[in-house]
């Protein structure tokens, strides 16, 4: 998740999103009344994991539309931002349950209670068809979030693969602690990629450097162009983890012609162009002329 979250879109997708949201919300509630029927907490886990999910396809579905907007006076940038915003929220959520979740599963491995594994079994197979369903429905998409999506509901069959296993060894042996250490193992899993999914999104909205971006490379490949002078205030971020901004100011020579600025302005595009820009900003200024915004 961090549910990443991120949009070169085409309407499939939204209408894809929208029934595996449906499809995994309403077998989340299943599980969370299953689970305390049957005792498990492996079941309760996955429930957290499911119930994130169906955040996530939700958030997912509606800021699909929601950050296509055009831009308007009070949002000049668009709303593409909005997907992070998504993103953030999922994320807390997701580590206020799995915290919940570890506070009820680790007293438990002192005292195991049996968990009803019959009905364990049932609800692990139905959460593969189920996942395995909604999985069948997303594969294939070429937005940044359906693949995402995808990815975390695979996860979802692999979690109730783990509880289908645990229920069959309970059934045959009387091993009750191993429901608590399948709980534990499938949330210490969700937390771990919630969390680096968290610092990623945190980093975006923190307007950090794209991660696979080389801001001083860049800086220097422009400093290194011929009727560039020097560059300074130079800016890059992200819009949302896909489409990000570039802004710099460059001094060129004081008597440089209109054909040296254009060129200069050529330069820099072409050392910009590997990277998904969706807003450049070069500001040219003469050797003999003050900066606009102080140093």
């Amino acid at each position: 998740m961090g549910h990443h979250h991120h949009h070169h879109h085409v309407d499939t997708t939204t209408g894809k999103i929208k029934v595996a949201f449906f499809l995994n919300f309403g077998f989340t509630i299943i599980e969370i009344i299953g689970g305390l029927l049957t005792n498990s907490m492996a079941i309760l886990s996955d429930a957290l994991h499911d119930l994130g999910d169906s955040l996530s396809l939700g958030l997912a579905w509606f800021l699909q539309k929601f950050s296509q907007k055009e831009q308007t006076p009070d949002f000049s940038f668009g709303y593409k931002r909005f997907s992070l915003l998504a993103a953030l929220i999922n994320s807390v959520v997701l580590i206020v349950g799995s915290v919940f979740i570890l506070t009820e599963a680790i007293p438990r491995l002192l005292n195991p209670e049996q968990p009803n594994t019959l009905g364990m079994m049932a609800l692990a197979v139905l959460g593969i068809l189920v996942n395995g369903a909604a999985v069948f429905r997303l594969r294939g998409g070429d937005s940044m979030n359906q693949k995402v999506m995808t990815w975390h509901l695979l996860e979802d069959v692999l979690g109730w693969v783990a509880v289908l296993i645990v229920s069959i060894v309970m059934t045959f042996a009387d091993l009750p602690i191993l429901d608590p250490i399948a709980s534990i193992g499938i949330t210490v899993f969700i937390l771990y990629n919630v969390l680096k999914n968290f610092i990623k999104t945190m980093r975006l909205f923190l307007e950090a450097v794209p991660d696979h971006i080389d801001l001083d490379d860049i800086v220097e490949q422009m400093n290194a162009v011929t009727d560039i002078k020097s560059t300074h205030h130079t800016h890059l971020w992200s819009m949302d983890g896909e489409h990000h901004a570039f802004s710099t100011h460059v001094v060129v020579a004081a008597d440089a012609s209109k054909d040296e600025i254009c060129g200069v302005k050529e330069n820099i595009k072409g050392i910009l162009e590997p990277i998904h820009l969706e807003h450049v900003t070069i500001e040219v200024e003469y050797e003999d002329e003050p900066c606009s915004i102080p140093h």
